[in-house]
């Protein structure tokens, strides 16, 4: 270990302010505080490798599976507030969100 100048001065500096018997205490409440910081970011790493490892599988299953499209003839789902036109035309549908106007029923059917 080499141990320049500077060292030497500040641990002469720490001596001189803190004396002999605080020495000791301080530097043990410094080693608790540097390993509980490295275990602490030791914990850190191990969870961000792990979020990235999971993110990374779910990427590779998203590759691997098919994707199929939605069949082309789904009806989109309306919002619970909307109500069905209450009559048959195309605009009244079309506020909606329908794609053709409900049918009608046939001749001497009422509806209900």
């Amino acid at each position: 270990m080499n141990i320049g100048p500077e060292m030497v001065f500040l641990l002469v500096l720490a001596f001189l302010l803190f004396g002999p018997k605080r020495l000791p205490e301080i530097g043990r409440k410094l080693g608790r505080a540097l390993a509980e910081f490295k275990r602490a970011s030791n914990d850190l790493r191990g969870q961000l490798e792990n979020e990235m490892r999971q993110f990374e599988a779910e990427e590779r299953e998203k590759k691997l599976a098919p994707s199929t499209p939605p069949p082309a003839n789904t009806v989109a789902a309306l919002p619970e507030t909307a109500s069905a036109p209450s009559s048959a035309s195309p605009d009244a549908a079309a506020a909606v969100g329908l794609s053709e106007p409900p049918a009608s029923p046939g001749p001497g059917v009422e509806g209900a």
